[in-house]
């Protein structure tokens, strides 16, 4: 016997996940790992963000293979656009010397927007196709097959990104100021004094605001971006709820919604490039 959809039931089932893991008898899928602990892979997550970078990968490519010299057609004026703005950016605020951060910077934003991107497709589309695929092929019941189409709105993809990004300031920090630099920087700042015994009971105070101050960083970046396309996603839901009412306020919220797109792909990038300058910086 079916399971009644109620309003919650739906809500439920759009905001969760694909997921696969490993169990005593094999691999399971779904329902079969609410209890299989970390190793759980959230398929679609991973198959629309690795599908959307190959998207990126080829689009710039396509760019650079066709630019010419001469008049550039649209596509390639746009390419330009694209990364004459990323590179603005990055001159007025990375302030070291690294020929990564520009093309990294490239990466985040074009990337990130195309996830969140994903967010203005109907709620129903994609999901109940995977359903029916499902049922169709697999003679599975379509309420047991999930798809989150919107990478973003799940914390395991937004925490990878910032866990990346700090990755890449404990790096720099290491690179430009050495390690005894870097530990300096943590326990030696904000607070110090010209007295050794002074400063030996300031240490301790130094690294835990500096060490907080550090890693709240990621945290920020992770959960920044995920709150934002997790409540734009759920107003999506709650919106194509209401019936044949949900078109205008579908299109509503979605021309609303495109500024949150890009402002929060922008909003990662340039946070991204502001943390990388201030590892970079070597100003103890």
């Amino acid at each position: 016997m079916a399971e009644e959809v109620t309003l919650s039931s739906h809500i439920q089932h759009h905001l969760t996940n694909a997921k696969m893991c490993s169990t005593d008898a094999g691999l399971a899928f779904n329902k079969a790992c609410a209890d299989s602990g970390f190793w759980t892979w959230h398929i679609d997550t991973l198959a629309w963000s690795i599908g959307l970078g190959i998207l990126f990968l080829w689009i710039f490519r396509s760019a650079a293979n066709k630019a010419t010299t001469g008049v550039p057609g649209k596509f390639q004026c746009f390419i330009e656009m694209i990364v004459e703005f990323v590179g603005d950016n990055v001159r007025d605020t990375y302030h070291g010397k690294s020929a990564l951060i520009a093309p990294l910077a490239l990466t985040i934003f074009v990337w990130v927007f195309l996830m969140n991107l994903m967010d203005l497709i109907p709620v129903d589309f994609l999901p109940a196709f995977a359903g029916f695929v499902g049922e169709s092929a697999f003679g599975m019941d379509s309420h047991d097959v999930y798809m989150k189409i919107v990478p973003t709105t799940d914390i395991n993809l937004t925490a990878a990104l910032a866990l990346g990004v700090f990755l890449l300031m404990i790096g720099y920090s290491v690179k430009i100021k050495g390690i005894k630099g870097f530990l300096a920087e943590l326990t030696l700042h904000p607070f110090s004094t010209k007295n050794k015994i002074g400063m030996l009971f300031l240490i301790p105070c130094n690294l835990l605001l500096e060490t907080i101050a550090l890693v709240a960083k990621p945290f920020s970046l992770a959960l920044r971006l995920f709150g934002n396309l997790y409540a734009g996603e759920l107003i999506f839901i709650l919106i194509g709820a209401v019936g044949l009412m949900q078109l205008p306020l579908h299109f509503i919220w979605a021309v609303f919604h495109i500024l949150v797109i890009v402002l929060q792909a922008f909003v990662f990038m340039m946070l991204t490039i502001v943390y990388l300058s201030m590892a970079s910086s070597d100003n103890h």
